[in-house]
């Protein structure tokens, strides 16, 4: 993939918008992309803590990730 269809695919839509205190809609954020190579540079998983909870995110031999609780 090309640096222009990244850049297509990253581009939100209008209704990602957030609504500030006043009730108008500000501008759309970007999504956060990080690769999974540099979310778990020591390994093939990551322990994420969410909610109290720790969930492991692993990739697999067949190249997949999978989500744990």
């Amino acid at each position: 993939m090309d640096e222009n269809n990244r850049q297509q695919e990253a581009q939100p839509s209008p209704e990602l918008g957030r609504e500030d205190s006043v009730g108008k809609t500000t501008e759309p954020r970007l999504p956060k992309i990080i690769s999974f190579r540099d979310l778990c540079r020591c390994g093939d998983e990551v322990w994420i803590e969410h909610a109290g909870q720790l969930y492991r995110l692993r990739c697999t031999k067949q190249g997949k990730l999978l989500l744990t609780k």
